[in-house]
């Protein structure tokens, strides 16, 4: 009789166990580097199968009749040619890593002005001129800058970041290589400068920047001012754009990995385990802003919440919400993002975004309110990163940067840098009505509560309570000082009819304050209006129906059948 046969998972283990461990020490390493690779999402091997490494097209999204477009974009070469990041580091986490530990920044020295804010607070500018990096280039005085027609370049750095980031020394060097001046306005208590009143800056934050801008105007008034805003520094930007339409100084911006909505972006950053990194960095650098200014920050928000913070969202709620007089988190983040102020946007704006940016999501990009905007140019990369757009073998510049400076220089020879201040000077074409978010609006009040304004287009940017310092006005004062901010507004903002009929102002000098007020009435008191008139029928139906319908039955007696009056 035969032997029984050996069980299969026997010789399975026999034949395991013959082969040599280096193979599979081998094959453990090949799998982890498989993952590695899909982990941190690398492109090297798509780069260079499918586009030889050559790069893929920047997209541009813009209004089709957009004069931005084909006046300016057009001229610019980087924004119709192709990106390639840096071989080497060719994944959106390895090239904003890179940025943040090695950056390779040209070495460069500010001039700091310390400016003192209307509510008590301090901010750094830091500037730098040609003559500060370039050799043999003799320093002019800041006496006969006031009227020099050199452009100035206002600069927004982002969360925690200073004029001593890596990618903002890359954007001042190039700036000011090409013979223009640029200034850095840090943040309140960044760039080695303590706080000096209760008043903090956050995601929506724009006094600060607006007071900056006319602060540089009033000072160099023939110069052209530009401005660039980088990751929350272009969302303040962007807000402050939108906000000021026609009456700010700038003649042209550049918005460069923006959140746009910081609730989705909050929303994306938890999502998965390697933004779930992110999100502890930026807690972590957001700890160490509060530990430097602890006297105060102790003081006023809740100092055993914020050391115990594990995301930006639990900092947000123990601290800028606080800070900000918000009601909730979420709240805050719909108030701050600029993704609703985009179609104000009144100015030439270069938006840059990649599609692979491991903290600004691509969800959260406002690309039908970008394309409806004819004063907007929206450029999206397939890879870049946050901030870094690494191009070349050496990694040594980069893409934004180039692309920026690129756009700043053609919109300087356009007609577009002859725009004033005055609507009737403006060669800017004023943002047209579009049917995006006609739906019904809300407004969010400075204590988060949300209320509702009408089923109108907000034509009168809403004034950012948040950007103002803080206040404890009197109940009993809260419907004047809304009145008296309503009517200051009114005036401020232009009527669009002013704008598409300049030559109408002196006619219409007496009647079109009248006219903006009680259009302002009425869209604030439309749904109110209606909602009475739906009450008073509603609680009054009963009593005035059966009143009705004793009329009617005496009244039209003689011609219905008395059979249908019994029914």
């Amino acid at each position: 009789m035969d032997a029984p046969s050996a069980s299969p998972y026997s010789l399975l283990f026999e034949a395991l166990s013959s082969v040599p461990p280096s193979h599979y020490l081998l094959l453990a390493l090949l799998t982890f580097l498989v993952f590695l690779y899909n982990f941190l999402e690398i492109h090297f091997f798509s780069d260079l199968f499918f586009t030889g490494f050559r790069g893929d097209a920047v997209s541009l999204t813009y209004h089709s009749s957009s004069n931005l477009y084909h006046s300016v974009a057009a001229r610019c070469g980087l924004l119709h040619g192709r990106y390639l990041s840096t071989p080497w580091i060719s994944s959106p986490h390895l090239q904003t890593a890179f940025l943040s530990i090695f950056g390779r920044a040209p070495d460069i020295t500010y001039k700091r002005h310390l400016f003192r804010t209307p509510d008590g607070g301090t901010i750094a500018l830091d500037w730098l001129t040609d003559s500060d990096v370039v050799e043999g280039v003799t320093h002019v005085n800041d006496t006969t800058l006031n009227c020099d027609k050199t452009p100035i370049v206002v600069v927004i750095p982002g969360l925690t970041s200073d004029s001593s980031a890596a990618y903002i020394k890359h954007l001042a060097f190039k700036i000011v290589r090409q013979g223009w001046r640029v200034v850095v306005c840090n943040h309140r208590g960044l760039g080695g400068i303590s706080i000096t009143s209760d008043c903090f800056y956050n995601a929506g934050w724009t006094e600060d920047l607006r007071t900056v801008i006319d602060q540089i105007h009033s000072q160099y008034p023939e110069a052209p001012l530009f401005s660039v805003g980088t990751s929350i520094g272009s969302n303040i930007l962007v807000k402050y754009l939108g906000e000021d339409r026609v009456n700010t100084p700038i003649v042209g911006a550049a918005a460069v990995c923006c959140p746009w909505d910081l609730l989705i972006c909050d929303r994306f950053i938890n999502r998965r385990p390697i933004q779930k990194f992110y999100d502890r960095v930026l807690t972590v650098g957001l700890q160490g802003y509060a530990q430097l200014h602890q006297s105060i920050i102790s003081r006023l928000a809740d100092w055993e919440g914020i050391k115990t913070s594990r995301s930006v969202r639990d900092f947000d709620n123990h601290a800028t919400r606080v800070l900000g007089k918000f009601e909730t988190v979420d709240s805050y983040y719909r108030h701050s993002s600029c993704a609703s102020f985009v179609r104000n946007v009144s100015v030439p704006l270069l938006c840059i975004s990649a599609l692979d940016d491991p903290v600004c999501t691509w969800e959260a990009i406002p690309w039908d309110e970008c394309r409806a905007n004819e004063n907007i140019i929206l450029a999206t990369t397939r890879h870049g990163g946050h901030l870094a757009f690494y191009e070349g073998i050496s990694a040594t510049s980069l893409w934004w940067v180039r692309a920026v400076d690129g756009f700043f220089t053609a919109l300087l020879s356009s007609p577009f840098v002859n725009r004033v201040k005055k609507v009737q000077g403006s060669t800017l074409p004023v943002p047209t009505e579009s049917s995006i978010d006609q739906g019904p609006y809300v407004n969010f009040a400075e204590d988060g509560m949300v209320t509702a304004i009408g089923m109108v287009a907000a034509d009168n940017v809403v004034e950012d309570k948040s950007n103002k310092p803080v206040a404890h006005p009197n109940k009993d004062n809260d419907t004047n000082l809304e009145t008296e901010k309503s009517d200051r507004l009114i005036e401020k903002t232009p009527h669009r009819n002013e704008l598409r009929q300049p030559s109408l102002a002196n006619v219409d000098v007496l009647i079109v304050p009248i006219r903006r007020r009680v259009d302002q009435l009425s869209r604030q008191n439309k749904i109110s209006i209606w909602l009475l008139a739906l009450i008073a029928i509603t609680t009054t139906w009963p009593l005035v129906g059966s009143a009705l319908g004793l009329f009617l039955q005496r009244k039209f007696k003689s011609f219905i059948p008395t059979a249908l009056l019994r029914r």
